[in-house]
């Protein structure tokens, strides 16, 4: 069999299922965000932090790398980590996918010259590394625990499906097309019985198969992935569970060990699924989702809370105070639930990509573009000193965004998501469009048998609760506009030819011809609620949160009088949050501190205290914006008020 190519390789998207799928994405090219909250978020991205990470790249040596391989000056040249190949290619990925919706002939250029660098370095075998192989280097994979050899050539992979997805088939595609072939003949059916101690060549493998048609790459892919769980990866410290190499993935009923391999491996599992029809193991990881979703993610939507081993901890093991939540693992969150979405369907999966967009994404990359969290804690104790400019920063400070890291695995992961962003919006169904994500935007579509659609979207959400849909172009038949009324949204209204009608979470839909000019309206009631946590996750039993539509929000000390440290402040939970023009509001007591205080005693009320009146909250992606200070999404509630007050909403 080999995977057809019709309709696929030119097509703009991060994700192309080689087989039938409930949907079918469109090319990011046929979407475009025209304004708003995540159009901001696309120009800092273009403008800054593309720019910004080039830039860092030469200045700490990590470019610089793949001219001292070809130059003969390794390794008593090369900096940076193991796996600083990978941050070039995601890289050459994020400006590739740019430049599918812009005429940019010096950022071409530039993708030119770094792949020019980084095709000198590569051996005549295929073999492709700057940190191993080479006189007084460790022999090639010899190290696959910690090494990310295979890692790397996942990334370089992903860079050339950007190429061939944009209509490019230039040296970067060659040289990953000899990657993959070296991978291939080194650890196929014959070879290495190994895997790598960090997936990605899975994901990259298929992907590529997709793009090229050659179905030898997918079949790597799922050796690959057979092989995983078999403890060929050496016992460490943290068990084989951390590599996912404990037990075969078919067998495994939740996502364990460190969040970002997991959430990379999970996704590329999902796609062996898709294309090889495989029923069953779909099944599985949907219940794997499942499970992971209702007992290890945080409110926000990120995922991991050990910072240790950047793992996800036990059930319920959910601390504010100590997340991890990786930028990288929001990321590898929303690629693994779209690749589920477009699989089955279900709308929870949009949900889950929508929390984590407007959260965990939002809040790791500063308005300018500039800095960046490595890690996304839900509760800073402790103001931190703002980052300088021109230093590299240690990668799991929380307290303030940083320009750079060590390890700088989350700018470029940052810099492709946002590139193609369009990809997630909407797709098509065989009946008609499915809407995702709600942004100002315009969407076309070609729907099989009945021609082209345009709608353009009109809303200033999520800070506004009206969603206007224009039909600016449709064919004369009947088709089904399919809008996602998110979990949240328990009282939602859908109007339709002045008819207003009461909608319930899911998938609602509009199916008729037509016509051309007329709008949809979907409101989503944007009211401040409590949320509340499941009494099982210890670290933050006693407290709530408070939502507004998808967005979490957070007490800053910057808000509080004198600036008071936010684990004084006391909500009160009996009096609902309010909303106005000016922002979200709750009110609550701030306890007085006495730092010589016994901190036990026989009385549960909070210790004396002043009432507070309309203490602002700022939503949780833009805390530390404003500079140091310290912070909670959970805050402390008076005793017996949560469990008064009913409880949050789903994912």
């Amino acid at each position: 069999m080999t995977i057809p190519t019709s309709g696929i390789r030119h097509s703009v998207a991060p994700v192309m299922p080689a087989a039938p799928t409930r949907q079918r994405p469109l090319s990011a090219t046929d979407v475009t965000i025209t304004g708003g909250f995540w159009a901001a978020r696309q120009r800092a991205n273009a403008e800054s932090t593309i720019p910004l990470s080039l830039d860092w790249m030469e200045r700490v040596g990590w470019l610089h790398n793949f001219d001292a391989a070809a130059g003969g000056t390794l390794p008593q040249e090369r900096r940076g980590r193991e796996f600083s190949d990978s941050e070039i290619y995601k890289l050459l990925e994020a400006m590739s996918w740019h430049l599918a919706a812009t005429v940019d002939p010096a950022l071409e250029e530039t993708v030119r010259a770094v792949t020019e660098r980084v095709s000198a370095a590569q051996e005549d075998d295929g073999y492709l590394n700057t940190m191993f192989g080479r006189p007084g280097q460790q022999p090639r994979y010899s190290d696959l625990e910690w090494g990310h050899e295979l890692y790397n050539v996942g990334h370089l992979l992903q860079a050339a499906v950007a190429r061939l997805r944009t209509g490019v088939e230039d040296e970067l595609v060659q040289i990953a097309r000899r990657a993959a072939d070296h991978v291939c003949d080194v650890f196929g059916d014959d070879g290495m019985r190994a895997v790598c101690g960090h997936p990605e060549i899975e994901l990259g493998l298929i992907e590529f198969a997709r793009a090229t048609g050659d179905q030898k790459y997918r079949d790597q892919a799922r050796l690959f992935l057979d092989r995983r769980g078999q403890g060929s990866l050496r016992e460490i410290e943290w068990g084989r569970s951390y590599f996912q190499d404990d037990v075969p993935i078919r067998e495994a009923t939740v996502l364990r060990g460190h969040a970002v391999r997991a959430l990379y491996l999970t996704a590329a599992a999902t796609d062996v699924a898709v294309d090889t029809g495989d029923a069953e193991l779909l099944a599985t990881i949907e219940r794997q989702w499942e499970a992971t979703v209702a007992r290890r993610t945080y409110v926000t939507g990120g995922m991991g809370s050990h910072h240790q081993d950047e793992a996800f901890g036990e059930d319920f093991e959910l601390p504010s105070d100590r997340a991890y939540c990786e930028t990288c693992a929001g990321v590898g969150s929303i690629m693994l639930s779209w690749r589920l979405l477009l699989a089955t369907g279900n709308p929870r999966y949009a949900d889950l990509i929508e929390r984590t967009l407007f959260n965990v994404v939002a809040v790791s990359q500063a308005p300018d573009g500039r800095s960046f969290f490595y890690s996304n804690t839900l509760h800073q104790r402790t103001p931190t000193v703002p980052a300088a400019p021109d230093e590299v920063s240690l990668r799991a400070n929380s307290g303030l965004r940083a320009p750079w890291f060590e390890v700088s695995c989350c700018p470029t992961n940052l810099a492709r998501t946002f590139a193609t962003l369009t990809a997630y919006l909407a797709s098509t169904s065989s009946t008609g469009i499915d809407i995702h994500q709600y942004s100002e935007s315009v969407i076309r579509a070609t729907l099989p048998d009945l021609g082209q659609v345009r709608l353009s979207i009109h809303t200033e959400y999520p800070t506004d609760e009206v969603i206007d849909i224009v039909v600016e172009d449709s064919p004369d038949a009947p088709w089904e506009l399919a809008l996602r009324v998110p979990a949240w949204a328990k009282d939602a209204t859908l109007e339709v030819d002045g008819v207003s009608r009461p909608v319930l979470p899911g998938r609602v839909t509009v199916t008729r011809a037509f016509a051309r000019g007329e709008r949809v309206r979907l409101i989503l009631p944007l009211r401040p609620r409590w949320t509340f946590p499941d009494p099982r996750i210890d670290g933050i039993r006693g407290t709530a949160a408070v939502e507004v539509g998808p967005l979490v929000y957070a007490l800053e000390s910057v808000d509080l009088p004198d600036h008071a440290h936010v684990d004084r402040f006391v909500a009160d939970t009996s009096r609902a949050p309010s909303r106005s023009a000016d922002g979200v509001f709750v009110t609550g007591l701030l306890e007085d501190s006495d730092i010589h205080s016994w901190p036990y005693t026989e009385d549960a009320r909070p210790r004396e205290s002043n009432a507070v009146q309309a203490v602002a909250l700022t939503p949780y992606h833009a805390w530390a914006n404003r500079g140091p200070s310290t912070m909670r999404v959970w805050m402390r509630t008076a005793p017996g008020s949560a469990e008064n007050s009913g409880s949050g909403s789903g994912a």
